[in-house]
């Protein structure tokens, strides 16, 4: 399953890139985004929104103030899920998504992982 870590980070004490080993581990096809350029496991962050086909999740890891082009960006993208990990919760950003046919859901990556709800 391709996945799509937005918000990625090469800081191993973040959330995101925990979650990027442990998807990696799990086996998922990653793409990364993040603010920053840089790799983590052979995997290079992306720094646009670059126009990727076949994504099944997008796990967000970036604050309400750093989500102003996400919803066009989903548009762009169509991805079957998207996950709002804690911290990253926006209400009307997910109502919108959800009017396009997107799932959302506020869950934290780590612990779906863990506990095989992924």
């Amino acid at each position: 399953m391709r996945v799509l870590v937005y918000g990625a980070s090469t800081n191993p004490d973040r959330y995101a890139y925990m979650a990027t080993e442990l998807l990696a581990k799990h086996g998922h096809e990653l793409v990364l985004i993040g603010h920053k350029a840089g790799t983590i496991l052979g995997h290079a962050i992306l720094t646009d929104n670059p126009l990727i086909d076949d994504v099944d999740t997008v796990t967000l890891y970036v604050g309400l103030k750093n989500q102003g082009d996400l919803l066009t960006y989903m548009r762009a993208i169509m991805p079957r899920r998207v996950i709002f990990n804690p911290g990253t919760e926006n209400p009307a950003l997910a109502n919108e998504l959800q009017k396009i046919g997107i799932l959302t859901e506020e869950a934290c990556t780590l612990v779906l992982l863990h506990t095989g709800q992924f």
